[in-house]
C-alpha cells in the first residue's frame, strides 16, 4: 500500500493532519514510556533494564514513565509527525512515479522526512525531554524544583538558540537513518510478503501482514542505536559527569568518549526498549497511517 501519485494529482496536504494525529496517538500510548526507559539507560550506561525500570518508577510510579510528555513530547509529536508523513509521502510518491522500486522509495522518503522533522521541529523538544528525564531532582535538596518552562528559559538565557537545539545534528542523523531504515525495511518486507502470498505489485495486504512488515522494519532500524546514545549524552542535564568528558560536545568526540568509557556495550545501551519503541512507531506511522491516508482520501 505504498503511496503512488496519479497523473495530475497534486500535493496531498491532508497528510499533515494525519501525521500529527498518528504521532500524538503513538507517543501518548506506548511511545513515551519506552522513550523514557530508553533515555534512562542511554544516559546511565551502567544500568540494566531492571535497575532502569526501578529508577523510573521511583520518580512517581506510572507517572515517572510519562515524564516529559506534557508539553514537550506532545509539542514534538504533533509537529514532527506532520512534517514526517507529509515530506516522506511526497518524496515516496515522486520516487515511485519515476519508476523507483517501492523499497528504495520508502528508504528515500523516510530519510528525507526524518531530516526535515529533525531540523524543523525536533531540536528543542528532544533537548527538553532529555533534560526532564536526566536532570537531578532539586526537591531532594529541599529546593523547590524549577518548572519545565523555567528550565527552558534558563537554558535559552545562558546558551541561546544553540542551547535549546543542543545535539540537533545527532538528532538529524538519527532521524534520517531511523525513518530511512524503518520505511525502507517495512516496504521491502511488504514486497516479500506480497510475493510469498502470490499477490501482484500494488495489491493490498491484510492488516496483519502490514503490521508484520512494520514490525520487521522497526526492529531492524535499531542498528543505529549508537547515534541515539550519543544524542542523549549530548543533551543530558546530569550533574555528575566524568572528568574526561569533552567540555564542548560534538557527535564524533561524544562517540569517542562513550566508547572509551563504556565500550561497544555502552553504545548499544537502551537498545531493548528502543526495539519496542521502533516497532510501535513504525506500526503507527507506516501501517496504521497508510490505512488512515486511504480513508481520508476517500472522504
Amino acid at each position: 500500500m505504498a503511496p503512488t501519485r496519479k497523473p495530475g494529482e497534486g500535493v496531498n496536504w491532508s497528510n499533515i493532519a494525519v501525521g500529527g494525529i498518528m504521532n500524538m496517538f503513538e507517543v501518548t500510548t506506548l511511545g513515551q514510556p519506552l522513550e523514557v526507559l530508553k533515555t534512562q539507560m542511554a544516559a546511565n550506561r551502567s544500568q540494566g533494564m531492571p535497575q532502569a525500570i526501578a529508577t523510573v518508577w521511583s520518580r512517581g510510579g506510572v507517572a515517572g514513565f510519562y515524564q516529559g510528555l506534557i508539553p514537550w513530547a506532545w509539542i514534538e509529536a504533533s509537529t514532527k509527525g506532520a512534517v514526517l508523513l507529509f515530506a516522506a509521502s511526497e518524496i515516496e510518491k515522486v520516487s515511485i512515479g519515476n519508476g523507483i522500486n517501492p523499497a528504495v522509495a520508502g528508504l528515500l522518503g523516510g530519510m528525507g522526512g526524518g531530516i526535515c522533522q529533525a531540523y524543523a521541529t525536533m531540536g528543542f523538544c528532544t533537548t527538553m525531554k532529555t533534560v526532564e528525564i536526566t536532570r537531578h531532582k532539586q526537591a531532594a535538596t529541599g529546593v523547590k524544583p524549577m518548572s519545565t518552562w523555567a528550565v527552558f528559559g534558563d537554558i535559552y538565557r545562558r546558551e541561546g538558540i544553540r542551547g535549546i537545539n543542543k545535539g540537533v545534528n545527532a538528532v538529524a542523523l538519527r532521524q534520517c537513518t531511523n525513518w530511512g531504515s524503518r520505511m525502507g525495511f517495512a516496504r521491502l518486507a511488504e514486497n516479500m510478503i506480497r510475493s510469498a502470498r502470490g499477490k501482484k505489485e500494488g495489491e493490498s495486504l491484510s492488516a496483519l501482514d502490514k503490521i508484520a512488515s512494520s514490525t520487521i522494519g522497526g526492529a531492524l532500524a535499531t542498528w543505529n542505536q549508537p547515534i541515539e546514545v550519543v544524542r542523549v549524552e549530548m543533551q543530558s542535564a546530569a550533574k555528575n559527569v566524568a572528568a574526561d568528558r569533552p567540555a564542548k560536545l560534538t557527535v564524533f568526540n561524544t562517540l569517542q568518549y562513550i566508547y572509551r568509557n563504556n565500550g561497544i556495550r555502552g553504545l548499544y545501551r537502551g537498545v531493548t526498549p528502543r526495539i519496542g519503541l521502533g516497532i510501535w512507531q513504525t506500526v503507527c506511522m507506516v501501517s496504521f497511517a497508510d490505512y488512515v491516508k486511504v480513508w481520508v482520501n476517500k472522504k
